[in-house]
């Protein structure tokens, strides 16, 4: 997969970047909301209060839609799981957890938070860069996990 996403040409993440900006700058100025997606899928599963549950479905649907045309579009990349499923599933399982823990995940703070100098979200992505930099290590230096 790395080898596919290295010959990308270089429009495809300055595209990317546009549309997480564009999109969480809309939500901001139209709804004076934070994009946080792991926040909206709270919101749609009816874990968090204050939300328009069938706006958040809308988004999280779109998102995906537009993740599977992009998918579409790029020629189906080989996208080839160096894990086995119970691995990635424990893993989605603690990033979920770790999200409801630290009140956001990496598009609400890393994204959002940043841009606004919030020093939670300032905080939250120091702590999510230095974990997944140990995660990193661990799996392929101490567990011998390489790709």
């Amino acid at each position: 997969m790395i080898a596919t996403l290295a010959h990308l040409p270089w429009y495809w993440p300055v595209l990317g970047g546009l549309c997480i900006g564009t999109a969480a700058g809309m939500l901001l100025l139209f709804n004076g909301r934070i994009l946080g997606v792991s926040g909206m899928t709270a919101a749609s599963l009816g874990w968090a209060d204050g939300h328009d549950r069938t706006a958040t479905r809308l988004f999280l649907v779109a998102s995906m839609a537009g993740a599977g045309l992009t998918y579409l579009m790029l020629h189906r990349p080989a996208v080839e799981p160096t894990a086995n499923m119970a691995v990635l599933i424990v893993g989605g399982l603690l990033v979920g957890y770790g999200t409801r823990l630290g009140s956001g995940c990496t598009s609400g703070h890393g994204v959002c938070g940043l841009a606004r100098l919030s020093p939670r979200s300032i905080a939250a992505t120091g702590v999510f860069m230095c974990s997944a930099a140990i995660t990193v290590y661990v799996v392929r230096h101490i567990l011998g996990y390489a790709s």
